[in-house]
């Protein structure tokens, strides 16, 4: 085909230089907006009288200006038939009306009789339209590296497999024919409660408003708060002051530091204390006699040892997981918590709920037609889960074209159109019985760009078709419970940046999750992301951080979306004097992956970990 497109170009008077770049991409063209090779060069060549443009040699230089041509044609083309589209209410009051008038259809609709509509969401195995008007369905004849994709919807990882028997019947009716297609749409499902445990800050606050004095204060208060945790034990001794020389055996908490810029090393490792106890003066940390122990900068840690001279602190024994208080150790029942919504009388066993959790990029890195996303609603559709959990970044700004400035609709609209109307496509087909979960990613283009994060605003939208019933947004990072299983989700990538940050030391031939360690550090320092100072690229407010980075409540399943490969662990937090909790911890990937589609994850919880089922599947 590149043959072929040399060829018309040439039979245009136009020749294409030698670069070995230029072919491939005017071939994507092709593949992206459905045009042969005699069309494309007749593009070229109005975009060549157009732009006035010298010469007759297509150049490496031209391909971007071209891009914008294409896609201003490709929506003048759609505006053209935005006439003769309908929306789907329009496709659910034909399909009611029949013969009958307006008051027929009335009497018949969706809403008199309690029902869901019987039509069929837009996805890439439908010809429907979107209330925005963009046929859906035509990305799915758009030969594009994920859609020529052949292994679809296969497991990447089961957790609990001995359990998947329900699972493998559902995967057989998902592969049968749609002749109980009406069926389904129609069977009453069980609703699943929801309550805001935290999510903070509100949508609107104020932000880049944080001095020198509030980033003092967030150290400062970390360290008093776990001081007293550690005191209130009385497991640990008196508390002392670590930078006083001292023989005897003490005990002291503080902050990992660095003592210079860079990465820590067991030499150049630090501990602040606080200034009530040490007026905020470091001491330089000897770690030789400790065989086991994994710090990073900024955890909060009590320490056995002693300093001699008064120039290193001689650490015999590290406590790296704080004492975990009542309030956030209680059980799910007596929690206190907003609810999003009154549960129904028809709700859900509690602590059992169906789920399926997905992270952005929800579109390939090769065009906008976010296929990805339509693949997983259409999953969704079949599997009716109780719970749609989507995390950000919905439009990415790292994505080629958002970076390049090569796209004609603003971020917000893209996040409208693309991302809101497919969910309320959805949200109308599946009825009440399925909730969708929003959370903003630092990386979303059309949002603010601080973290933490407020959530979307769903109540400003201007446009009345975006209706958002069932949707709902929450803060990054923030806590929820659904059918009193408590969920805590960040779509910073903590993991990762944890990862570059930490040093550990680990007993000869003793094998150890270091994917594992990492997650369990959020739990023990109760932070959402308890690494100081934040790694580069992440705006942290510490204004906005005191309440919002912290854990309220150990949650049963924690939510941390990473580049990191995708993984399900159960982390166990306690020692010999508390009681083991235990927490599901889900990275469930990226839903896309460069040109190809990435993971996400399936889960279906049955009152406890051991008896739960969770899949990470490939899409």
């Amino acid at each position: 085909m590149e043959e072929e497109i040399k060829s018309e170009f040439n039979n245009c008077s136009f020749s294409i230089e030698e670069d070995d770049q230029i072919l491939p991409t005017l071939l994507t063209y092709c593949i992206n907006y459905k045009l042969s090779p005699l069309d494309l060069a007749s593009s070229w060549e109005a975009y060549y009288l157009s732009s006035q443009l010298t010469g007759s040699v297509v150049k490496n230089a031209h391909l971007d200006g071209f891009l914008l041509h294409l896609q201003n044609e490709a929506k003048e083309k759609l505006n053209k038939e935005e006439a003769n589209v309908y929306s789907s209410n329009d496709i659910d009051i034909l399909m009611h009306n029949g013969s009958g008038g307006p008051d027929e259809a009335i009497q018949n609709s969706p809403s008199s009789q309690n029902q869901r509509p019987i039509f069929d969401v837009s996805t890439p195995h439908t010809n429907g339209k979107s209330q925005s008007g963009k046929d859906l369905g035509a990305s799915a004849n758009r030969l594009t590296p994920f859609g020529q994709r052949t292994a679809k919807f296969s497991p990447h990882f089961v957790f609990n497999n001995a359990l998947n028997g329900a699972n493998e019947l559902a995967n057989q009716e998902i592969n049968n024919s749609d002749e109980d297609e009406i069926i389904r749409r129609v069977r009453p499902g069980q609703k699943c409660s929801l309550s805001v445990i935290s999510s903070q800050p509100q949508s609107g606050c104020r932000f880049m408003y944080d001095r020198t004095e509030n980033r003092f204060n967030f150290l400062e208060n970390r360290i008093r708060k776990s001081t007293g945790m550690f005191t209130r034990t009385g497991l640990y001794g008196e508390l002392a002051d670590a930078t006083v020389a001292s023989e005897e055996e003490i005990f002291a908490v503080g902050i990992i530091a660095c003592d210079a810029e860079g990465h820590l090393n067991d030499k150049s490792v630090l501990l602040q204390c606080s200034a009530e106890h040490s007026c905020g003066q470091r001491v330089r940390l000897d770690l030789h006699n400790l065989t086991k122990f994994s710090l990073f900068p900024g955890q909060v840690v009590g320490i056995q040892g002693r300093n001699p001279s008064g120039h290193y602190f001689v650490a015999l024994k590290v406590f790296d997981s704080l004492p975990i208080p009542n309030e956030i150790a209680c059980p799910p029942a007596k929690k206190q918590a907003r609810p999003i919504e009154d549960a129904p009388s028809t709700s859900s066993p509690s602590r059992v709920l169906s789920a399926i959790i997905a992270s952005g990029p929800f579109t390939t890195s090769d065009n906008l037609l976010f296929e990805p996303l339509q693949e997983l609603l259409a999953y969704a559709r079949r599997r009716e889960p109780q719970l749609l959990i989507l995390m950000g970044p919905f439009v990415d700004s790292e994505h080629p074209n958002i970076k390049k400035g090569t796209v004609d609709r603003s971020f917000r609209d893209i996040f409208l159109i693309e991302i809101i109307s497919r969910l309320q496509d959805f949200t109308q087909y599946m009825g009440s019985n399925t909730h969708v979960i929003l959370l903003p990613s630092i990386r979303d283009a059309h949002h603010d760009f601080v973290f933490p994060q407020a959530s979307f605003d769903l109540n400003l939208l201007e446009d009345s078709r975006y209706q958002v019933d069932d949707i709902t947004s929450l803060a990054n990072p923030s806590s929820f419970s659904a059918n009193e299983i408590i969920f805590g989700c960040c779509t910073v990538d903590v993991l990762k940046q944890l990862s570059g940050e930490e040093i550990s030391r680990n007993p000869p031939n003793e094998l150890s999750d270091r994917i594992g360690i990492l997650a369990t550090h959020l739990l023990k320092q109760q932070s959402f992301y308890p690494l100081y100072p934040p790694a580069i690229g992440v705006p942290l407010d510490f204004s906005l951080a005191p309440e919002a980075l912290k854990i309220p409540s150990f949650p049963d399943v924690l939510l941390l979306p990473s580049d990191l490969a995708p993984f399900i662990k159960v982390l166990s937090i306690g020692n010999e004097n508390e009681e083991v909790i235990k927490t599901m911890c889900v990275n469930p990937g990226r839903l896309a992956k460069g040109i190809g589609g990435g993971t996400f994850l399936e889960l279906h919880y049955n009152r406890q970990i051991e008896k739960t089922n969770a899949s990470i599947i490939r899409i």
